[in-house]
């Protein structure tokens, strides 16, 4: 049986070769299945991360080059259990395809955030709410049915070769917020006109965002659990089993 791990090792070569922007498009998941990026894990017009139930992570990505990620992380404590380290952290921005296979992710600085959550800590802040950017780097990432799960899904291998864990297609098109800076700053003095186009431009974006916070539920973003081989799987399994159920009865 040497035959089956290098066909999928042959397989994923030629996947990884002629993998493109359309093949990465969509909203992928963790296994927890709780943590989604968009609106329902955060707000950006009053800058609150939302606590997902579980831990997990989340990854967007649209064809046209715009990606946002969602984390939620949970560390134990080796000398306490009862102190664990929690994170969650959103970022979104662009993304480019190199000719290497590599994937690298480059956030919008202004916009991302983290919340830190060290309760057995020495400071007296407990949590931290900051600022976060983080550009990444991906070696590598591969897109694949799984056939276990029978879902599409992604497998990223990170700056160091090492895996992260697999993550399943959850919606396509992706479910996101507004790809344009949620949360620009303002540096410098600006004449009265371009801080009075820029005080309606906020508004404007403040709007579309509030709009997508309410349309949450109202996505165009279609919920992926299956695919069309799965489906097609199952119907010859309703088969089989419908022909030996007959055959049974009429002995």
């Amino acid at each position: 049986m040497l035959w089956k791990p290098l066909a999928v090792a042959v397989w994923a070569a030629v996947t990884a070769a002629d993998f493109t922007m359309d093949d990465l498009e969509g909203t992928w998941v963790s296994k927890s299945n709780t943590v989604f990026t968009g609106p329902g894990f955060y707000d950006p017009v009053d800058e609150l991360l939302i606590e997902p139930d579980l831990p997990g992570i989340s990854y967007s990505f649209t064809k046209d080059g715009h990606y946002e990620e969602a984390m939620y992380r949970v560390v134990a404590n080796p000398v306490d259990h009862h102190c664990p380290t929690g994170s969650i952290t959103y970022q979104h921005g662009t993304y480019e395809m190199l000719s290497n296979g590599s994937v690298v992710l480059h956030p919008i600085a202004v916009d991302g955030r983290q919340l830190l959550s060290e309760p057995c800590g020495d400071s007296p802040d407990k949590s931290k709410y900051t600022r976060y950017y983080q550009p990444t780097w991906f070696k590598e990432i591969l897109v694949y049915v799984s056939e276990y799960h029978g879902r599409k899904t992604l497998q990223i291998f990170q700056f160091d070769g090492s895996k992260m864990q697999p993550l399943y297609l959850a919606y396509k098109p992706p479910m996101m917020l507004p790809t344009e800076t949620l949360n620009p700053t303002q540096d410098a003095p600006q004449p009265e006109e371009t801080a009075s186009k820029r005080k309606r431009d906020d508004l404007g974006l403040k709007h579309r965002v509030r709009r997508s916070l309410e349309n949450q539920y109202r996505t165009n973003a279609i919920r992926e659990t299956t695919t069309p081989h799965m489906d097609k799987m199952w119907w010859v399994a309703v088969g089989v089993l419908g022909s030996t159920s007959l055959a049974f009865f009429m002995m």
